[in-house]
């Protein structure tokens, strides 16, 4: 053998050696960018406006003042008053109506002063019974909650969040409507009523649409971000706080929250299974063996869905974002937090059109991940779909929500994580930097909230 051959050869061996050793595979590349992300976490709680959590967070589009003192009120007729927005420490509220026709009263055309006038319009005995109803709100002494606000001494950990990573001052909700069409959105970009569910080309826009039933089990017919994933060979997983509920006043997710299991395709995909227990999901965090696309719904109790408390809901949510940020997951994932919608409390921002269904009200939004910038406030114009547009960037190579493209057509109206408004939550990150620390939070923090008495009814405003 020649000198160039028998260096070819060594050079062979050193090789073959060189793969042994790691296991006979070349190193792989290391991922960049958004792709440095392998875990998205959504958090989705209930029923709270941007203003009503972060209104006075220094820097953020808030509540407008001069000297500490709101220079915006909203009208009482009742009174006779124009009231300020003020600090409610009250763990326990009842905020306001929050259907489709309340949103657009609360917007008034942009004037964004027709809250008050809801909740009166909505309070009645009958809401004692069945207070998720988004039609109902709850009130004494002819003093609605809606104007009140908390600050970072209630919500303290709402607040280091905040500070420490992403706060989003300009995420509304996708549809112009309430919790479970919203729920729709979250998975789907969409919300529709299907004549025929087996058929997604019967499916049309709106904002009321029809939950399931145990005669119509199935009855969204349209496509959801699930069959893109189960297409391409993602892991996801929909964890209920609790397992699933059915009414409003029992354990477990709401079936008015808990949409996935009425999707036809989740079920023609054969993934029904993934929608599973919460406790699996500090199964999986503690193994490290999170899914690549993580949901969470939460129970009545721990939502913060008016009458349930703050306090409870931040205690829940603590634990939630600690149990990823102590997985061997945690330098690999993004979570994204938000709450369904304004639940009849306060926004002064008018929200976005972009099609006859959304946006709807403001909502907060935080972005939580060893990437992710410190104390960085987004003033992008967000919405739900601005999750599912990074889940597709980052795990299916672009595709959408496309009835042209995504192999399942159906006839929504248009692309919405191909809005031309909608930002890209990639801004939120600095995937240059090094995976930053695990920012751990008591579960249980020093909170200015004031917890009702076991005997305590309705409460005055404070």
């Amino acid at each position: 053998m020649g000198r160039i051959g028998r260096r070819g050869g060594a050079l062979a061996v050193a090789l073959a050696v060189s793969l042994i050793a790691g296991c006979g595979v070349p190193p792989a590349v290391a991922p960049t960018g958004i792709h440095k992300i392998r875990h998205v976490v959504i958090i989705f709680q209930e029923n709270r406006s941007f203003d009503s959590y972060f209104g006075t967070y220094p820097g953020a589009d808030g509540i407008p003042m001069k000297n500490g003192v709101p220079t915006v009120c909203v009208p009482d007729a009742v009174t006779g008053q124009c009231v300020r927005p003020f600090h409610d420490r009250y763990s326990l509220n009842y905020g306001g109506p929050h259907n489709w026709v309340n949103a657009v009263a609360d917007v008034n055309g942009g004037k964004m002063n027709g809250f008050i006038a809801q909740a009166y319009k909505a309070a009645s005995k009958r809401c004692a019974k069945n207070p998720l109803n988004p039609n109902c709100t709850q009130f004494s002494k002819g003093l609605p909650d809606v104007m009140g606000y908390h600050n970072g001494k209630d919500i303290p950990n709402y607040w280091a969040l905040a500070h420490h990573y992403v706060l989003q001052d300009h995420m509304f909700e996708s549809i112009e409507s309430w919790s479970f069409p919203s729920h729709l959105f979250l998975f789907s970009a969409w919300s529709a009523n299907c004549s025929n569910p087996k058929n997604p080309m019967t499916c049309r826009g709106t904002h009321d649409p029809r939950n399931r039933t145990a005669h119509n089990p199935t009855p969204f017919g349209w496509t959801d971000l699930t069959y893109l994933l189960s297409k391409q060979g993602v892991s996801w997983a929909c964890y209920l706080d609790g397992g699933s509920g059915g009414g409003f006043g029992g354990k477990g997710v709401p079936k008015i929250w808990n949409v996935l299991p009425g999707f036809v395709d989740v079920h023609q995909d054969q993934q029904a299974s993934n929608i599973q227990p919460l406790a699996k999901f500090f199964q999986a965090a503690k193994a490290g063996k999170l899914p690549a696309v993580t949901w969470i719904l939460p129970s009545a109790k721990d939502s913060e869905h008016p009458p349930n408390l703050v306090s409870t809901g931040q205690s829940y949510v603590t634990r939630l974002v600690d149990a990823v940020m102590k997985s061997p997951n945690w330098k690999s994932s993004a979570i994204f937090i938000t709450w369904d919608d304004w639940g009849g409390f306060y926004d002064q921002v008018v929200p976005p059109k972009v099609d006859s269904l959304g946006y709807g009200l403001r909502v907060p939004g935080l972005v939580i991940s060893p990437y992710a910038k410190r104390g960085y406030i987004d003033h992008q114009t967000l919405s739900f779909d601005a999750y599912l547009k990074f889940i597709e960037d980052d795990f299916l190579h672009g595709q959408r929500l496309d009835p042209k493209t995504d192999g399942r057509p159906d006839p929504r109206p248009d692309v919405r994580e191909n809005a031309p408004i909608l930002g890209n939550l990639t801004a939120d990150f600095n995937f240059a930097q090094a995976p930053r620390r695990p920012f751990l939070l008591p579960v249980h923090p020093k909170t200015d909230l004031i917890l009702p008495h076991r005997s305590a009814g309705h409460h005055p405003r404070g």
